[in-house]
């Protein structure tokens, strides 16, 4: 593995492969500690996007891990503006062991990649966002095990985090389905992609308007903001679209019993997820996104082959 910058990119196996690193990885760090496998190494993380969870998750998984992390805001860089991407890539590959980078276009995280003599890991683009949906599986199968069939209903507006949700539940054999309102769909090249891996892993997946018909049996309920960055202007008009997709109690219940409810975060509360569901028993949303920082240590120790 080269770089890290979609699910799609990932054989079923790699990717399992990466999932059980973390639990490895997650387990040694709880009941030994620090491990040092990444010393002597820094991150260099690109940032054209503010960000909690992907800032400090990169940052202490590099420090638990032995290694350092390098913050570059976008004042610093200027990614295609102040400088080439190109020669961005080729100048921080003599300076640092990785890149992680948080961009608007996919195409700037591609162009890195394609000029970067050194690992570079999406760390979210307007085209998907891997790491979280590495986290996203890891919480599922720390919740369900490694069984196959799942039913992961998604609610809401069809954008990065739900794509890369797409492909890992298409690799790992999970029946996916998204409800959300015309105009509002995943992207078309995603789908073909997600399509074609369902074919050879049996998994399912279904398109539907209807969010309660979406959620009904489902294992895995999941919801994102409605107005993701960078949407600003269409905040007014998302507002009046989205209010019957809002993840409430009511929902919750037609689901599994044992289902649990997913957001990446930030969550805009009582908007698409309630507080009750948010703080409720079926909740793993702080769960999944510890899990952040598991997740990828293991895809930094396969990028440079420490584990």
């Amino acid at each position: 593995m080269d770089h890290f910058l979609a699910i799609s990119d990932l054989s079923s196996t790699e990717l399992q492969d990466i999932l059980d690193l973390a639990v490895r990885l997650k387990k040694e760090y709880f009941e030994k500690g620090n491990t040092p496998l990444f010393k002597g190494k820094v991150l260099g993380m690109i940032f054209q996007k503010p960000s909690l969870r992907t800032r400090v998750s990169f940052d202490m998984a590099m420090r638990h891990m032995g290694g350092d992390a390098l913050y570059l805001s976008p004042n610093e860089i200027g990614l295609g503006k102040r400088e080439s991407i190109a020669d961005i890539a080729r100048v921080l590959s003599g300076y640092v062991q990785g890149l992680m980078a948080r961009v608007f276009d996919h195409e700037h995280v591609l162009e890195l990649a394609k000029w970067s003599s050194i690992p570079v890991i999406n760390g979210l683009s307007d085209y998907n966002h891997p790491c979280q949906g590495m986290a996203d599986a890891l919480t599922i199968q720390e919740k369900f095990g490694k069984k196959k069939g799942l039913k992961i209903a998604y609610v809401g507006d069809g954008n990065n985090v739900a794509v890369s949700l797409m492909h890992v539940s298409a690799k790992l054999g999970w029946n996916f389905t998204i409800a959300n309102p015309d105009g509002y769909g995943l992207n078309a090249k995603a789908v073909e992609i997600a399509k074609g891996i369902a074919k050879g892993t049996g998994s399912n997946l279904t398109f539907l308007q209807d969010p309660h018909e979406a959620v009904r049996s489902a294992q895995v309920i999941y919801t994102d903001t409605w107005t993701s960055m960078g949407q600003e202007e269409e905040t007014a008009k998302r507002e009046k679209v989205f209010p019957p997709y809002q993840v409430n109690k009511k929902m919750v219940e037609e689901a599994d019993k044992d289902v649990i409810v997913m957001h990446c975060l930030p969550a805009h509360r009582n908007h698409e997820l309630t507080d009750e569901v948010a703080d409720g028993p079926h909740s793993v949303i702080f769960q999944q996104a510890h899990n952040r920082l598991h997740a990828q240590k293991a895809i930094l120790a396969r990028l440079w082959g420490v584990a």
